[in-house]
């Protein structure tokens, strides 16, 4: 994203931040408080150099290590993954934790087919890099039967464009294709869910990687690929249970979280392959409620409404139970006035 791209989410996200005030002071000021935050942040999200495990080979059913691959060893599905740390496994204690693996395993579970995994990711890739992954895929060998690619949350950190990554993303989908393979991509995550970045950054981030995501969504589906919406999929369980799903290093998922990931892209993958027997596959939302949940704006604007609320119920009368509310909306009949009872007696004798 070039540098005017920035200022201009920044401050927009300075003007939500200062709004209804008049002092451009306090919008300025709060913009380069943002710039200040986003270098702070690049300096600690994407940074994780840890290797992740090795993961390549021939996966079977039910197999509890994969068989090595060489030449003249058989496979049925040739799964390549491509993209940034996430579709790597950085994050991960174990093989078995990679989403790659857990891919190439739920696609043998599910077809009975032995599966062979190849990963062209690298760690802090952007989509300025899918070219590269993608030429080195060509001069190794043939293209794969299935490739799912994952990429987008450093294109927000690195402020490249968002026409132009997607753009690119949507070049390596077509590349892909032209040469017969099935394209799932699981496009730019929701930042809002990051607590390791800081407010007000985080709502200006989360923002710019949902539009990143929607222009992912129409690049990869211009260049007939299949794109999984991973906004709204980790959102909730990563809100609730930041501890469990991130890794040590806060940005990054755990085990549980590349798991997760991983339930939502398998059904889509064995579809795409004509190979999926699961029954309908469901609609995925674009936008993450829970983080929208969390932004400033939201809970300035629910607070309100709880206010409104209150002042509105204490405007009402009191009323406790059925009765008293009827007693309360409809008026009683007066009683009878009272008669003094010697003029009473007196009418009576009268009478006689």
């Amino acid at each position: 994203m070039p540098t005017s791209g920035w200022k201009t989410a920044a401050k927009a996200g300075a003007a939500a931040a200062v709004a209804g005030s008049s002092a451009g002071t306090a919008s300025w000021a709060l913009y380069n408080y943002l710039m200040g935050q986003a270098s702070a942040a690049r300096g600690v999200i994407g940074r994780n150099v840890a290797k992740p495990p090795e993961a390549d080979g021939v996966y079977t059913a039910g197999c509890v290590a994969p068989q090595p691959w060489r030449p003249g060893v058989e496979w049925d599905i040739y799964l390549m993954i491509f993209g940034d740390s996430t579709a790597a496994g950085v994050g991960c204690a174990s093989a078995d934790e990679v989403p790659g693996v857990r891919l190439a395993r739920g696609l043998a579970d599910e077809t009975g087919k032995r599966v062979r995994l190849s990963t062209k990711a690298i760690a802090g890739a952007t989509s300025k890099g899918l070219e590269g992954q993608v030429d080195a895929m060509f001069i190794a060998g043939p293209p794969p039967d299935a490739a799912v690619i994952l990429i987008g949350a450093n294109d927000v950190t690195a402020k490249n464009a968002i026409h132009a990554s997607a753009r690119r993303l949507g070049d390596a989908a077509a590349r892909l294709r032209l040469g017969g393979s099935v394209v799932v991509v699981g496009t730019c995550p929701d930042l809002g869910v990051v607590g390791a970045i800081p407010q007000p950054l985080r709502t200006v981030v989360r923002r710019w990687g949902q539009l990143l995501a929607r222009a992912q969504t129409a690049a990869v589906l211009e260049a007939g690929g299949h794109p999984v919406a991973l906004a709204d999929l980790l959102a909730p369980e990563f809100l609730a249970a930041p501890d469990a799903m991130f890794s040590a290093d806060h940005f990054h998922p755990s085990a549980a979280g590349y798991e997760l990931a991983a339930r939502q892209l398998l059904p889509v993958l064995a579809a795409a392959l004509g190979e999926w027997d699961g029954g309908p596959l469901p609609t995925l939302p674009q936008v993450s409620e829970a983080a929208e949940a969390k932004r400033i704006g939201s809970r300035i604007s629910a607070a309100a409404n709880h206010f409104l609320r209150r002042r509105e119920l204490e405007r009402r009368p009191a009323a406790v139970g059925d009765d008293t509310e009827r007693a309360i909306a409809e008026p009683r009949a007066a009683p009878p006035e009272p008669v003094d009872d010697r003029l009473r007696r007196q009418r009576a004798e009268s009478a006689t």
